[in-house]
């Protein structure tokens, strides 16, 4: 090391200055001029003192002629001596060792791995820090980015009116066209380096094929209606989990991250027919919903209607029930008396016939004995006459007037009702004895 340490002293004060020993013997090497301490080294003199240095290291001696390897001077070639040559070599061999063994050092940023391969094969995978490895051409090591996250856009290209139609335009199940535009994000995983970089040649644009791929089968199972509207979620949801099945069949290292759909459309040259046909299917939509309504409404009504005529006929039928039982009942004990006495109920059936056809009649024919006249008892009239009478009294009573005032019109119009003529008292004819009396208590009520 002291060779090492004298050749390349930098502190050592006559460098580039020639010899300052004027006790050396005569003819050794030429003379130099004088320098001041000031002034800076002549560049001649120190190429001269590096070769002497040098030459020296691997056992050369100075020559009295110029400086340099195969200089002419007066005292000829001067050859090494071994052991300076052996020193020389191992020094020259060390330094390259060391400079051979410090190029195995690396450094690896955070969110990276490293891939160190061994004469070109995988041999290991280190995380972030300063690391080593053995030199070129041993070994040699790879940096992956396993923090990015990469993104790819398919269908379209930064905007969604830049659209790519071979990769947007897709069949549906139903033999429609959709325009479809989604984003696909992934990552590397951690323990995938070694795959992405040795397991595919373009794991890059095999994400995209497989996205394409996955896409395209997913959509061509669902129906158009589907896709634009309520399944967007789900139609991503199915291209995530079948990409990444894809991508680990073919062991690339890569996470799926997010498959986002952006836009999903008709084909532009049938837009507006599917505007109608969409605005066909919101009125029928809505038809129907009032149709719905109405039904709503217009059923429970109508099962109240039912629920009340079923109550009432089945009241009707009891009522008609209980009276045929009733009749029959009455019926059974008549016939019982009938058989006691056939006569006697006989009159009695013809006395309450007659007496309920002449309650619901208003006029009254009298036929006499000795004459041919007949004599008619208004009857009708005199009770329209006595409501009238009734009604103005009511009247009268709810205004405040007096008693007296409201007696007088009733007075008046009783004095001003035609009196029925007097009927002479005369038996009646055989058999309708008890028509007579009935007529006369009617009269009388």
């Amino acid at each position: 090391m002291r060779p090492i340490t004298k050749l390349f002293n930098l502190n050592d004060p006559g460098w580039g200055r020639g010899s300052q020993n004027n006790g050396s013997k005569p003819g050794s090497e030429p003379p130099r001029k004088p320098q001041r301490d000031n002034e800076p080294p002549d560049l001649d003199e120190v190429w001269r003192d590096f070769n002497d240095k040098l030459g020296s290291l691997f056992g050369r001696k100075k020559r009295s002629g110029g400086g340099g390897f195969g200089g002419n001077g007066g005292n000829g070639p001067q050859m090494p001596s071994p052991r300076a040559t052996r020193i020389g070599a191992g020094v020259v061999v060390v330094g390259a060792l060391g400079l051979w063994l410090a190029s195995g050092f690396y450094i690896v940023q955070e969110g990276q791995v490293a891939v160190v391969t061994q004469f070109g094969q995988y041999e290991k995978t280190v995380g972030p820090g300063f690391q080593w490895r053995m030199p070129y051409p041993i070994q040699q090591e790879e940096l992956v980015n396993i923090s990015q996250l990469r993104t790819f856009e398919v269908g379209f290209r930064g905007s969604s009116r830049n659209k790519v139609l071979p990769e947007a335009m897709m069949l549906t199940d139903d033999e429609n066209i959709v325009d479809m535009q989604f984003v696909v994000q992934y990552r590397l995983r951690a323990d995938g380096a070694p795959d992405y970089l040795f397991k595919t040649s373009n794991p890059d644009e095999s994400v995209r094929q497989a996205s394409e791929t996955a896409m395209r089968e997913v959509v061509g199972k669902k129906h158009m209606d589907f896709v634009l509207y309520e399944g967007r979620t789900e139609v991503a949801g199915e291209v995530q989990a079948l990409m990444q099945s894809i991508l680990d069949r073919y062991k690339t290292g890569i996470e799926v991250s997010t498959v986002a759909i952006q836009n999903v459309q008709p084909p532009e040259a049938v837009q507006a027919a599917f505007d109608d046909a969409v605005k066909a299917g919101q009125d029928r939509e809505r038809q129907i919903n009032e149709g719905q309504a109405y039904a709503n409404k217009v059923v429970p009504l109508a099962s109240g209607q039912a629920s009340r005529l079923l109550e009432q006929a089945e009241g009707y039928r009891a009522r008609v029930v209980g009276d045929a039982r009733g009749d029959a009942a009455r019926f059974n004990s008549i016939v019982a008396e009938y058989q006691k006495s056939p006569q006697v109920l006989r009159d009695r059936m013809y006395l309450e016939t007659m007496e309920d056809i002449f309650g619901r009649v208003s006029k009254v024919m009298v036929d006499t004995k000795d004459g041919n006249n007949m004599i008619y008892l208004p009857l009708d009239k005199i009770i329209q006459q006595a409501s009238r009478s009734n009604t103005d009294a009511g009247q009268d009573a709810v205004a405040g007037s007096s008693g007296q005032a409201g007696a007088a019109p009733a007075a008046a119009a009783a004095q001003a009702a035609p009196q029925p003529a007097s009927v002479p008292s005369r038996p009646a004819p055989s058999g309708f004895g008890d028509v007579g009396g009935l007529t006369r208590d009617r009269f009388s009520r």
